[in-house]
């Protein structure tokens, strides 16, 4: 007979072990969990057009003082628990935030930037604006003999307009570019070379036509860390629309202010929170698939793994090519060997960071697991390390939860099947903010206990937990945990350019 039941919110910790449910009230009244150990005045670089910089100079003046929020809108509530002021990023995060940039590189000019992207081929265009960016944040690293911990990346309008895969330049104003071979041309030239070296041409299509993901993916062997923002967030009131409406609609300065603060606070090396009250030893890790363009085996995919402990910090470790996709079962799924390799060096980096091997390692993933793949990963975390595979699915519309009254169901609201199975509310009613902050009845996530043994509260609650550890952003929740949540953003990262390694990074150079 199934079952309702509530699993409590899960408190995050900030400054001297203090304990509340929301971010924004945890930085504004205690500060971050690391506070006592952290730097003393933040380290970061800008890079950008002339004008991209001075936008980016103004708002950040604005990050050293107090950011108020907005007054209620018509159909708004007088009072909105869920906006919280900005109180300077000193006082938020007790570090400073400098007056100028350690480096700051504005030689960059938007004619530039229109010359690439408005070439045809778009594989091309986005490459070669792309490299206007990376070639200089690689001097600029190599030339200083202190270069900083992340960049800010200010971008116009235009890259983020023609810098996606489905962007196409207004016709008549395309520009023709140096490559002549098709993608198709590409692909079989991969397959079967000539004696021509026609192939030197098939090299622009390993990267993906997406400005940020390739930006990111080139920038991984350099170890250079990122932070990519559009002019039109830092100053929406210089661009209108003809009919003088803003051109973007956009969130209240201070929300701006603490989403962008905290991922800043979080890529300059610091720890905003981490979950508290877990359990010790615990390691999450999430299953990363991405196919190829470049193939004409549709099997033949990317694997990684994304690697979270309970105080947030993650790592990404990139696994082997192979035939990993299944089309009979729209599955992705390890050989025995590639699974055990990929939880060995799970289990090593967390052996590395802790001297201990993990007591229990949770493997996060949207499919479910293969007697093979699954013999290999107990095998790859060794007998001092209980594997548990839990399978988080999207349940979309297989179920509806209502209630009575104004608001959807609570978030933390659990249907319960089976002893290994349950429907799980992650987004509805919170009510710290006294209200849901979604557009449609909530949906629930699926929630299977796949492999190994362990109780499904537990599961329950600690999925429920990884919801609220996203540093990129300064939300209450977010609707996956982030073992799920990121899978695609790091998937994407990782085959959007040709590597020639097998990075083993902190998660922060891919978001």
């Amino acid at each position: 007979m199934f079952t309702v039941s509530h699993i409590a919110e899960p408190k995050l910790e900030f400054a001297f072990g203090q304990k509340v449910e929301y971010p924004r009230d945890g930085l504004f009244l205690f500060g971050p969990c690391d506070s006592t150990n952290r730097f003393s005045t933040m380290q970061f670089g800008v890079i950008g057009t002339p004008d991209g910089v001075k936008r980016f100079e103004a708002w950040s003046l604005k990050m050293r003082g107090y950011i108020a929020i907005p007054p209620p809108g018509p159909r708004g509530r007088e009072i909105e628990p869920q906006h919280v002021p900005f109180p300077g990023f000193k006082e938020a995060f007790h570090s400073e935030w400098p007056e100028k940039p350690v480096s700051v590189i504005s030689d960059i000019t938007e004619k530039e930037i229109k010359e690439k992207l408005y070439i045809q081929n778009r594989h091309e265009a986005i490459h070669d604006c792309v490299d206007l960016f990376v070639s200089r944040l690689i001097q600029e690293e190599n030339r200083l003999e202190a270069p900083p911990d992340f960049w800010f990346v200010v971008i116009p309008e235009v890259v983020y307009e023609l810098g996606r895969p489905q962007s196409r330049v207004p016709s008549g104003e395309a520009l023709k570019g140096e490559v002549t071979v098709s993608q198709k041309k590409a692909q079989d030239l991969k397959i079967n070379p000539t004696l021509f070296g026609d192939e030197e041409d098939t090299d622009i299509y390993e990267y993906a036509t997406h400005f940020r993901r390739q930006m990111k993916a080139r920038l991984l062997k350099h170890r250079i860390v990122t932070q990519i923002v559009r002019e039109t967030t830092l100053a929406p009131g210089d661009f209108k629309k003809v009919n003088g409406m803003p051109l973007r609609r956009l969130e209240d300065t201070a929300t701006v202010a603490w989403k962008l603060g905290t991922g800043a606070y979080y890529k300059g090396g610091g720890r905003p929170w981490q979950l508290a009250n877990v359990r010790p030893g615990v390691c999450y890790v999430g299953l990363v698939y991405k196919r190829t363009e470049l193939t004409m085996d549709e099997r033949h995919a990317c694997c990684a793994a994304q690697m979270f402990l309970t105080n947030g910090e993650g790592v990404v470790f990139r696994g082997a090519l192979g035939p990993w996709f299944h089309a009979d079962t729209k599955q992705f799924h390890l050989d025995k060997d590639s699974a055990d390799r990929l939880v060995r060096v799970v289990v090593e980096e967390y052996r590395r960071q802790h001297d201990r091997p993990p007591r229990e390692l949770f493997i996060h993933a949207t499919s479910n697991f293969t007697d093979e793949e699954w013999e290999g990963f107990q095998c790859g975390v060794g007998d001092q390390t209980t594997v548990i595979g839990i399978q988080i699915s999207d349940a979309f519309d297989d179920l509806k939860l209502y209630r009575t009254g104004k608001y959807p169901t609570i978030r933390g609201t659990a249907l319960v099947l089976n002893q290994t199975s349950a429907f799980l509310w992650t987004s509805g009613f919170v009510p710290r903010l006294d209200t849901y902050m979604g557009p449609d009845t909530p949906n629930p996530l699926l929630i299977r206990v796949q492999r190994g043994q362990c109780e499904l509260d537990t599961v329950l609650r600690d999925i429920l937990g990884l919801t609220k550890i996203n540093f990129n952003s300064c939300l209450f929740n977010d609707r996956l945990p982030v073992t799920i949540k990121f899978a695609n953003d790091v998937g994407d990262v990782l085959i959007a350019a040709p590597m020639d390694s097998e990075p083993r990074l902190p998660f922060k150079f891919y978001i």
